[in-house]
């Protein structure tokens, strides 16, 4: 019989730490435990056979262990963000088919109780789209896409998917008892399988950063040094916190052998500063999709001063992983050039929970060697260069037209992000009368900067063409609105822009 993620987590010494959270180890025997409880809450349910549950729940041990409880139960979890509205949450737990929602209470609620098992409060009329086409047997884990085009969609994933995936992981990044890995992504985040689900599937230790102080630069060194970590990966704004504090107390971090950025483009200038940062670290540049999960993955060897490239390649793909780059004419690349990429990976969904959402993102192809694969659009248009090297040139549904000329608004924020003193940055394109569309950046300066508009554009002067300059550059202090999976909210930035022309 299969072992499932599981039985790997339970047949670890009882003695060997699992998780490290607000400085208390915690070990797989009181982990396994937390684990028991849970799972006899759920059997006293007396949930229906064969349904989802619905996870409200934010990262913490107890919230660890009830996911760990519903592997145990093999009953497949819906675990979106806890950041979304009420009333999205209760859509999606519909759509879900989650007969209850669970909500683990940690040691800061004031209930006493464990676990508050509810009824989904949703529309009477709202539909589910459970079970999924490949069965309700094969899925384990349900994740949401971030939901920056509407609704989040459901993403099933199977149970295969996910041990291929963790096994894979593990062996890349050297993941066994003794690991230390830092987990800073949110607990909906498919980072997650590899930060925490990965490393309790193979006996390492999870060091949890946090939510509340995710962006608390001293408290992240911290964590990392207090509790030697080994395997890192973040997006680019934790690398950035880190230089922060590097640079004022010449901290390093030594213990670290993997490096792993994610999920956004990293910026030059801290690529420059990483090695000195973490000075026995392999260092990764990792692409995928919720859809997908990593799909490809670049290495710098060797990463020292002077060989930092300008633009980081995504990489190669992953064992198993296949790729085709689909042009403008609907035809298929075979050289170098540019066009939409579509990969194939064995750690991939079989298609959105609510089928009708696959049109034109899930789409079949003929394989000579498979008969058929179903391959995923990720809707990034990519560059392959004359050495095969992929770079990620930009969102599909990110170009516009400004005065006729095809721009991309990715393009202008990765130049406006090489600003030394820039923190984040979103370009946004905005209706204009005579042009059609004209460009508008939001940028979030660092505290104390006082780079204003003429610096920006001095700046980006070397690095855009005159046709992607923008129109207007805001430039303020407070942070920008975030998607429920942390990217800047580009719909939201549009929306106050035109509130504030309003009332202007």
């Amino acid at each position: 019989m299969t072992k499932t993620l599981y039985d790997h987590f339970a047949a670890h010494a009882p003695e060997s730490p699992a998780l490290i959270w607000e400085g208390e180890t915690i070990s797989y025997g009181e982990l396994g435990r937390m684990v028991d409880i849970a799972y006899a809450e759920i059997e006293k349910a007396d949930l229906p056979a064969g349904l989802p549950i619905g996870l409200r729940a934010r990262k913490s041990p107890e919230a660890i262990a009830l996911v760990l409880a519903c592997l145990r139960a093999e009953r497949p979890f819906l675990l979106p963000s806890v950041e979304l509205a009420p009333e999205t949450l209760a859509r999606l737990f519909a759509q879900g088919g989650a007969s209850r929602v669970l909500e683990p209470h940690g040691p800061r609620s004031e209930s006493a109780s464990l676990r508050a098992i509810q009824e989904p409060q949703v529309a009477a009329d709202e539909p589910s789209h459970w079970p999924p086409a490949e069965g309700a047997d094969e899925v384990s884990f349900m994740l949401t896409t971030s939901g920056s085009t509407g609704l989040p969609k459901i993403v099933p994933l199977p149970v295969g998917a996910v041990d291929r995936f963790t096994d894979w992981a593990a062996e890349q990044f050297e993941i066994g008892q003794g690991t230390v890995v830092a987990n800073y992504a949110p607990l909906n985040f498919d980072l997650c399988l590899l930060d925490i689900w990965t490393t309790l599937k193979h006996g390492g230790c999870v060091a949890l950063v946090d939510q509340d102080r995710a962006t608390q630069a001293d408290y992240l060194a911290d964590l990392v040094t207090a509790n030697e970590v080994n395997v890192l990966q973040a997006v680019p704004m934790l690398y950035r916190l880190l230089i922060d504090v590097s640079r004022e107390a010449g901290r390093t971090f030594p213990s670290v052998k993997h490096v792993i950025t994610t999920g956004d483009k990293i910026p030059a200038t801290s690529l420059e500063a990483l090695p000195e940062l973490f000075p026995n670290a392999d260092f990764y540049n990792i692409y995928g999709c919720t859809e997908t999960n990593d799909s490809l993955i670049h290495k710098f060897q060797g990463l020292s001063e002077g060989d930092v490239p300008t633009q980081v390649p995504v990489g190669q793909p992953l064992p198993g992983v296949r790729t085709l780059i689909k042009t403008e004419d609907d035809s298929f690349l075979e050289g170098s050039g540019t066009g939409e990429l579509l990969v194939s990976t064995p750690f991939q969904t079989r298609g959105y929970l609510n089928a009708e959402l696959n049109i034109d993102r899930f789409v079949p192809q003929a394989d000579s060697e498979t008969g058929e694969t179903i391959w995923y659009r990720t809707g990034d248009i990519v560059r392959r260069h004359d050495d095969g090297t992929l770079t990620l040139e930009g969102r599909a549904d990110f170009y516009v037209k400004v005065r006729g000329v095809r721009v991309s608004t990715q393009v202008v924020e990765q130049a406006i992000q090489e600003h030394p003193e820039v923190v984040e940055v979103a370009v946004i394109a905005v209706e204009d009368e005579l042009a059609g569309k004209r460009l508008h950046a939001v940028v979030r300066r660092e505290e104390g900067s006082k780079l204003n508009s003429l610096g920006l554009r001095k700046h980006c002067a070397s690095r855009l063409a005159r046709t992607e300059m923008p129109s207007t550059i805001e430039i303020g202090t407070d942070p920008l609105p975030k998607t429920s999976t942390g990217k800047v909210d580009r719909k939201r930035v549009l929306a106050q822009l035109e509130e504030a022309h309003v009332n202007g």
